[in-house]
């Protein structure tokens, strides 16, 4: 099981239009085969830094989520809104509390 956590920052005023098309997504994003968890999360103190954390069954099933049309579209949506480019991280989860 893994854990992917991207760090995302918007350019002033595109914090709407971003939160807009991730409401549109995520359930087909929670759809894809071997999403286990998937959640948006909001930096406080600035509106425009948000997370996506998510949890998949294996790397395999996050690479195939990657190379999707569903991830293609919607990357294509938002990388033009961004501050800074984005941060991602994958990680190995060792233990679930």
């Amino acid at each position: 099981m893994i854990v992917r956590i991207v760090k995302l920052t918007f350019q002033e005023g595109k914090a709407d239009s971003f939160i807009e098309i991730f409401q549109k997504t995520k359930k087909h994003i929670r759809d894809m085969r071997g999403c286990i968890f998937l959640e948006l999360l909001q930096e406080k103190g600035d509106p425009n830094s948000f997370m996506t954390y998510s949890v998949w069954s294996s790397d395999e099933d996050l690479e195939r989520y990657r190379n999707s049309d569903l991830f293609v579209e919607t990357w294509g949506k938002i990388k033009g809104m961004f501050a800074k480019p984005a941060e991602a991280r994958t990680m190995d989860r060792i233990e679930k509390t």
